[in-house]
């Protein structure tokens, strides 16, 4: 007891120490005061739970993480402690739990589990600090429109694996680009619900669920990348689709994001390896294995963007189909609906409000949440819903099925024969009118409608 007297009289000193430098405010002797208390503190809590050790059991022993005091506790358990009723002058409800995992290894995992706790808040401060309103209504909105996003990417995938008349390289690329989408947005959902259970655990399942959606993430950045590079092929190079095999295309977009993300894992399991690889704003350096790349495949879209609005300028000044002037205007309107194909609109994102208050933030709280989880509805209505393709594929497959059930057969001759081309040589083939890639006439087209 008297230890313990010496202990609480050194404390008590100590505190006085640290009021004193908050009244001088030099930060250096701050710091130094505060390593000072919690070293303190950690004494204490060993102190406390001197006598509590059982020699035959594999234990972790009593440690201080800054705000709780844990007890020695066996190896393999998730230990709990009462909320502290007090931190930084906001009260917290005790009644709530705190949780940090013995390991087996009988080492304390890194970081506790604090999300339990609640502070305890009048009810007039919900209207005094309206932010958090805000970014509860901006959460309801992402789960908004990653749902509208996924059963609209649902619907266009389908459509364009059933219609096999419109299949041709652009589309396979398409329907690659909206299936990265559909098991990005589906493993995003999943992830929501077996991290927020399985966060402090750290097992196995959350783990696997979150690298899969890193994986998908940069498998839809990659295929974007593609998207990018068949249509600048495709416009600066008259035939250069036909040389790029498709395997190509299908090694860039799911075979390189295996080889990154794989690499992430490792790095997190021996460095990082808590929290199911889900890092802190602050403590994320290691996720920059994925996003590097991420980042310079959005840098190279706006480069072929670029390219691609150049080229559209220089050949709507060259056909110009009896008008004059607004080349920039319609070069423009193009670029606008390449956006969410190339995922230009993540540029926005990097730069954000350093303030979590004013009106600055809360544009850009609910512009990116909008921006980024209706992102996939964009992409299956831009390039599937209204796409003239798949309309009139989809008209051909209902005329088709009327007149079987009218009729009791298939539709006439005449009306079931596709396009007939005549050649110079008198010969005549069949020619399904929408199996066709890009052409420059398709671009200068999309152009003039945009």
């Amino acid at each position: 007891m008297g230890t313990k007297a010496a202990f609480g009289i050194l404390l008590v000193l100590l505190l006085c120490r640290v009021s004193e430098q908050a009244s001088t405010q030099m930060s250096e002797e701050e710091q130094r005061a505060w390593d000072d208390l919690v070293s303190l503190r950690t004494l204490m809590c060993k102190l406390e739970h001197a006598g509590t050790y059982e020699p035959s059991k594999k234990l972790c022993n009593a440690t201080f993480d800054n705000i709780t005091c844990w007890p020695p506790s066996p190896a393999g358990t998730l230990v709990r402690m009462p909320c502290p009723s007090e931190l930084r002058g906001h009260r917290y409800d005790n009644t709530d739990n705190v949780t940090k995992l013995c390991q087996s290894n009988g080492t304390w995992a890194k970081r506790a589990d604090y999300g339990n706790c609640h502070e305890i808040e009048v009810r007039k401060n919900d209207t005094e600090n309206p932010i958090r309103w805000h970014v509860k209504a901006a959460l309801l909105l992402n789960d908004i429109g990653h749902s509208i996003s996924l059963v609209c990417l649902s619907i266009a995938l389908v459509l364009f694996l059933y219609l096999k008349s419109i299949r041709c390289t652009r589309n396979n690329i398409h329907t690659n680009l909206i299936l990265t989408f559909i098991l990005k947005n589906t493993t995003w959902f999943i992830m929501k619900s077996v991290v927020t259970k399985r966060h402090t655990s750290n097992d196995w399942v959350c783990r696997t669920v979150v690298t899969l959606f890193n994986y998908f993430k940069v498998t839809n950045f990659f295929w974007m990348f593609v998207e990018g590079l068949y249509l600048y092929i495709m416009i600066a190079h008259a035939y250069g689709t036909e040389k790029v095999k498709f395997w190509i295309y299908i090694l860039i977009g799911w075979c390189i994001p295996i080889v990154i993300v794989l690499i992430w894992a490792v790095v997190k399991l021996f460095l990082q390896n808590d929290q199911c690889w889900i890092a802190d704003v602050n403590n994320n350096y290691y996720d920059f294995i994925f996003h590097g790349p991420t980042f310079f495949i959005l840098l190279a879209n706006c480069f072929i963007l670029g390219k691609i609005v150049v080229i559209l300028v220089q050949k709507l000044k060259a056909h110009p189909a009896g008008e004059t002037g607004h080349y920039s205007l319609k070069a423009f309107k193009a670029a606008v609906v390449l956006l969410p194909l190339l995922g230009i609109i993540y540029i926005l994102f990097f730069i954000h409000p350093t303030s979590s208050n004013g009106t600055s933030y809360l544009v850009f709280i609910y512009f990116n949440t909008f921006l980024q989880s209706f992102q996939g509805f964009f992409v299956s209505v831009i390039y599937c819903f209204t796409n003239s393709e798949v309309q009139n594929a989809i008209k051909r497959q209902f005329e088709k099925w009327q007149d079987s059930h009218q009729f009791g057969g298939p539709r006439s001759n005449s009306k079931n024969l596709a396009l007939t081309v005549i050649t110079h040589t008198g010969q005549s083939s069949t020619v399904a009118p929408d199996r066709h890639d890009y052409s420059k006439v398709d671009i200068e087209e999309n152009a003039k409608t945009a």
